[in-house]
């Protein structure tokens, strides 16, 4: 690491322009843009830099930038050189797809149609991308039945002009084969420039112009002409009649959204034409080493239209800091006005939040292909026994919550990750006991006694002495090399002196508060911060969330039993037994309201007669309370 003031530089310019920092192998690792150069330069060398920003500042040992005139050459150029560099500490967009687009070549003598994976070719009009390879397929299939433009390679094509011999595509009728004039050059080009348009504009506005020329060339006694006008007609409703228009037909947008979690976020991108999606894409960021003020969304506009001409309406879920220059830099690469739109009611806006849910989803997919990497499972477990200072990796690592409302139906849950992965067959559950009158710390304290006494019991049983079947040692007299507690600084203590009334002194410790994501250690009085966007942090969160729905869905449970206990108590005619049937077969508000009278009558002890009056008492019971039959939550009148 090096010492930002050893090349902190002086006499900056006020003029906007870009900066580059650069690390001892003259790699550079971040570029950013400036309004202002000696201001912003300025803030990188203050005191009270994020976590990030520090780290970038001090793995860097110099810093140049490059004076430009406008604010928008600022943006242009800065997208020049994160594209061209790939800096470590700017956005780095991950794509696992390389996504297809159907590709014109309208520059060409004789255009061509074609499907290509990259946007490379300048004078070439692309459409898509298309999420779905074999999709795309069948469109190009039946598009080629449609406007049988040529889509064969160059080579090819020049072959079958010496030859004078059409391919197969024209013998079969999906090329108009030009190779050997069967339509001259400007009729090709006309058809090509059909197609564009089909793909661009509303499929209606195609069709009605054909059925015009149909109707024309019928007129004209050109039957054989309009025959194919009809045919095409046909193959083109065929083509669009199975396409979900759900949107305005006038909306022709691009529509970019982000979802974001603790350790990376995931932009998706829908291209809208004429109301109808023609195309999607989803890219997934890594934050280890994003800096906390890097705008995401300016990033991803950056890099989808830096090599594409933008359409004329964006709409994000949420407008950059800098949108005004980037809607200017947009302008210049349409050569029209662009504007940048953050919806906020009506049609836009649900459209916006389907693209956000989309990236929700690609995120979800992506992070569950991740957790079973075991190389990033490794490294989030060796940065928690670094900064936790363990002796040694916590492969088996348990997690204690306590759940409650305001001290009554209290339960606890114990949760078990070996290797980073939850281990589901030893999840525990403890009831506590209303009349203990536990608090959280006494609760905590309780729970924890309650495991290692177990522990303590099972450790060493003998396994050849013990009757266990196959000689399988009991699952809790296995320890774990870290133990996690919902909760901070008091929990943690409540935790640690259970442990120590034990004797047990080999068993590490921690606390994940929810207000600040703090750790806490025993008899610490300050908390330890792990990098926001750090693996480690991330698993402790997954760990610690695992064991608070463990205790949710326990304590629901246990609190929908008592309220039945509580219901059934408010029934006439119920005696002792016959509640105790009623709450074993039932267990829950929830399954006795929705049994009928016949399957409350089967019960034994309960007929026809009382199993009539249960229901009826049930209906005038439950809606003079408003109970939630889901939780057994009496919810008021």
């Amino acid at each position: 690491m090096s010492d930002p003031k050893s090349y902190r530089p002086t006499n900056l310019p006020n003029d906007p322009g870009v900066y580059r920092f650069f690390d001892k192998n003259d790699k550079i690792i971040y570029v950013g843009k400036a309004k202002n150069i000696k201001n912003r330069l300025n803030s990188y060398f203050g005191s009270n830099l994020q976590i990030k920003t520090r780290r970038m500042v001090n793995t860097a040992v110099r810093v140049d930038w490059t004076v430009v005139n406008t604010e928008v050459e600022a943006l242009q150029l800065e997208f020049t050189w994160i594209k061209q560099y790939s800096p470590d500490f700017n956005v780095q967009f991950k794509d696992d797809k390389s996504y297809p687009y159907l590709a014109i070549d309208l520059n060409s003598e004789y255009p061509r149609l074609f499907i290509s994976r990259a946007k490379k070719i300048a004078g070439v009009k692309y459409f898509g991308p298309y999420s779905h390879a074999w999709a795309l397929r069948s469109t190009f299939e039946t598009l080629i039945k449609i406007y049988p433009v040529r889509t064969c390679s160059e080579s090819n094509f020049q072959t079958a002009k010496r030859n004078k011999r059409q391919c197969l595509l024209g013998d079969i009728g999906k090329c108009v084969a030009p190779c050997v004039e069967w339509v001259d050059q400007s009729e090709h080009r006309k058809l090509a420039t059909d197609l564009a348009s089909f793909l661009e504009k509303s499929p209606e506005e195609i069709s009605l112009r054909i059925e015009e020329e149909m109707k024309v060339a019928s007129n004209m006694q050109e039957y054989e002409r309009a025959a194919k006008l009809r045919d095409q007609l046909e193959a083109i409703n065929k083509a669009f009649e199975s396409t979900d228009r759900f949107l305005n037909q006038n909306i022709d947008a691009d529509v970019l959204a982000i979802h974001e979690e603790i350790t990376h976020a995931a932009l998706s991108q829908f291209i809208i034409s004429s109301g109808r999606i023609t195309g999607s894409r989803s890219w997934i960021i890594d934050r280890a080493n994003l800096l906390e003020d890097e705008s995401i969304i300016s990033a991803l506009i950056g890099k989808v239209y830096g090599d594409s001409i933008p359409p004329s309406e964006i709409l994000v879920d949420s407008l950059p800091v800098d949108h005004e220059v980037l809607e200017t830099w947009l302008s210049e690469k349409r050569g029209k006005s662009v504007e940048l739109m953050q919806p906020s009611r009506g049609e836009k806006f649900d459209l916006v939040q389907m693209v956000k849910r989309n990236a929700n989803q690609s995120l979800i997919q992506y992070l569950s292909k991740r957790a079973n990497d075991a190389a990033v499972s490794g490294s989030a477990l060796a940065e928690i026994a670094e900064q936790l200072e363990l002796v040694e990796l916590p492969l088996r690592i348990e997690c204690f919550d306590v759940s409650n409302i305001q001290g009554t139906s209290m339960v606890a849950s114990m949760v078990v990750f070996e290797d980073g992965q939850p281990k589901k067959s030893d999840y525990r559950r403890f009831s506590i006991s209303d009349d203990l009158d536990f608090d959280d710390t006494k609760a905590m304290y309780h729970v924890i006694t309650r495991r290692f006494k177990r522990y303590l019991e099972e450790k060493d049983v003998d396994l050849v002495d013990s009757k266990i079947a196959g000689g399988t040692r009991p699952k809790f007299a296995y320890p774990p090399q870290l133990v996690v507690v919902d909760g901070g600084k008091p929990q943690v203590n409540a935790a640690a002196k259970a442990l120590q009334d034990l004797g047990i002194t080999d068993v590490a410790l921690c606390g994940l508060a929810k207000r600040l994501e703090e750790v806490w250690l025993p008899n610490n009085s300050e908390p330890v911060i792990f990098p926001r966007h750090s693996e480690a942090l991330y698993l402790l969160q997954k760990i610690r969330d695992e064991a608070h729905r463990f205790a949710i869905n326990f304590h629901r449970s246990k609190r929908s039993k008592l309220m039945l206990e509580s219901l059934l108590d408010d029934l006439s005619g119920l005696g002792e037994a016959r509640k105790k049937a009623l709450l074993t077969h039932f267990g829950s508000v929830t399954a006795l309201r929705s049994a009928t009278e016949s399957d409350i009558s089967e019960i034994p002890g309960i007929g026809e007669k009382m199993a009539k009056s249960i229901v009826e008492q049930l209906k005038v019971v439950i809606n003079a309370n408003k109970i939630d039959t889901e939780t057994g939550e009496i919810l008021g009148a």
